[in-house]
């Protein structure tokens, strides 16, 4: 058989041809994808949950407080990811702070908020622990409770643990603080709020005595904000409590409950 030099010479130009344009084409399409990021990393997982609350590095009072605190659950239940700007309002002995620092890891950081210097000390204490190193206090008010710097960054994730509640007695403009959360947030962010059930009708009328607050009024006054309810978490539920006083009685853990909102 004889072959045609010009045929296969054209032949193959056009192969070349071809093959550059495909893979301009695939470059020009991975560099695309490559601006878009990498996929989303991946929540924690319950082994490096576990591992997080058994550190052998936790002080004990940390560790006597997990007992009621359930913390393994309400990490789970945040659904952190490695890497996360955390905001934790009202941070008081830094209880939530450390273990959210310690969750989000190296890459992450966690703002530890309260209107108290006092706040600034205890967690400059907790922050000593490598583990740790990656809470930065801020002491401002609740209705602005955001540093310029966290605003920079874009939160991921804003909780407040067991207190808001107080802002009631306290005269905390919740309106305006919720809002500022909302703004504070990326599309998507995570605000998760847990406290002391009150009983139906009496709203947030039993903060300064009970130290509790009706569920139903807590998530009607979120969602105002504009925010969207997406999960109750029950592992601290105690349907057995009466509510109606600070500590039930017969002894018992207080009913508690955990809410988790979006901001859309």
């Amino acid at each position: 058989m004889t072959l045609d030099f010009d045929f296969c010479l054209r032949h193959s130009r056009r192969a070349i041809v071809t093959s550059v344009i495909l893979a301009l084409f695939a470059g020009c399409f991975g560099v695309e994808l490559a601006a878009q990021g990498p996929s989303p990393a991946a929540a924690l997982t319950p082994q490096r949950i576990k591992e997080i609350v058994a550190s052998s590095d936790r002080s004990d009072a940390d560790r006597a407080n997990d007992i009621r605190r359930k913390p393994a659950e309400m990490l789970a239940f945040i659904g952190i990811v490695p890497g996360m700007v955390a905001v934790d309002l009202s941070t008081g002995g830094g209880y939530t702070t450390e273990l959210i620092a310690r969750a989000v890891g190296p890459t992450g950081r966690v703002y530890g908020q309260s209107p108290n210097p006092a706040a600034t000390a205890r967690l400059a204490a907790r922050s000593k622990n490598p583990a740790a190193g990656n809470m930065i206090a801020v002491v401002q008010k609740f209705e602005d409770p955001f540093p310029p710097a966290a605003n920079k960054d874009a939160v991921d994730l804003v909780t407040i643990m067991f207190n808001y509640h107080d802002l009631g007695h306290m005269g905390v403009d919740r309106a305006q603080m919720n809002n500022a959360v909302y703004a504070a947030l990326k599309p998507g962010g995570i605000y998760v709020i847990a406290d002391h059930s009150g009983r139906p009708g009496t709203g947030i009328s039993e903060s300064g005595t009970l130290h509790r607050i009706e569920e139903a009024f807590l998530r009607k006054e979120v969602e105002a904000a504009g925010f969207k309810f997406v999960a109750e978490g029950g592992f601290l539920r105690n349907p057995a409590d009466p509510r109606d006083k600070e500590t039930p009685d017969p002894p018992m853990p207080k009913d508690e409950f955990v809410l988790k909102f979006v901001k859309p």
